[in-house]
């Protein structure tokens, strides 16, 4: 393990190349290691005469980078010295830990409208970008599909991955606000609330995406770099 990436590839990018360190963990060496301080109490193992166990920071940094990459056990094992069946315990139970150590506080899914609508007001107030209550990536974490799951967790990435978020908005389960019209126009028409995604999504009532770029040109709408905030650039299925 002392040969692996832990000891050796991401402590020298913590010292000597911090953004490369960002990039290969997804996150900076101070939210890492909160992470692991506070993860610890839910994944630390007791050394015996038997074995050594695995440190918690270890731990830590293999589940993240499988979270950021993808990369198989097998894979994750030449990487960081730690046989994949191994990792195979270490990632689930690491994850368990982690929503244990931060769900009361950054896992909270909005139950209410009128939480939806503080979600909308703080995007706005930092994006200028009237109920938006979140944006979306087609980030997807690979799992084995279910016991008589058939196509149900099947994602258009062609894998299987939980979408328990789309289930909701699809059903009107997740309790959003009801239509209103946007602030400074009263008279106006009214407007969902709803995320933004790229392009790779599609096109909901819930979801605002941007236009295809395939054959638009500046006349029919198409907003170049530097003009994003184009009126013409983002759809919906009510136009907005």
């Amino acid at each position: 393990m002392e040969q692996g990436h832990h000891d050796n590839l991401v402590e020298e990018l913590s010292t000597e190349a911090p953004d490369l360190y960002k990039n290969f963990i997804r996150i900076d060496r101070g939210l890492f290691n909160e992470i692991g301080e506070r993860v610890t109490p839910y994944i630390e193992k007791k050394l015996t005469y038997w074995r050594k166990s695995i440190k918690p920071g270890l731990r830590v940094a293999i589940t993240l980078r499988f979270l950021a990459m993808g990369d198989s056990y097998k894979s994750l094992q030449y990487s960081f010295w730690v046989a994949h069946n191994t990792i195979s315990y270490i990632i689930p139970e690491t994850c368990r830990g982690i929503v244990a150590a931060f769900e009361d506080e950054e896992l909270q899914v909005p139950q209410t409208p009128e939480a939806w609508q503080e979600v909308a007001r703080v995007f706005e107030e930092w994006w200028n970008f009237p109920h938006v209550i979140g944006a979306i990536y087609g980030k997807h974490i690979k799992l084995r599909n279910p016991p008589r799951g058939g196509m149900h967790y099947f994602n258009y990435k062609k894998f299987y991955s939980m979408t328990r978020l789309a289930e909701m908005l699809l059903q009107e389960g997740a309790n959003l606000p009801q239509p209103e019209a946007l602030q400074g126009q009263p008279n106006g028409s009214h407007v969902d609330y709803l995320l933004v995604g790229d392009d790779a999504f599609p096109l909901r009532n819930y979801l605002m995406k941007p236009y295809t770029k395939r054959g638009l040109t500046r006349r029919n709408g198409f907003a170049t770099t530097g003009e994003v905030g184009h009126a013409g650039w983002w759809r919906t299925p009510s136009g907005f």
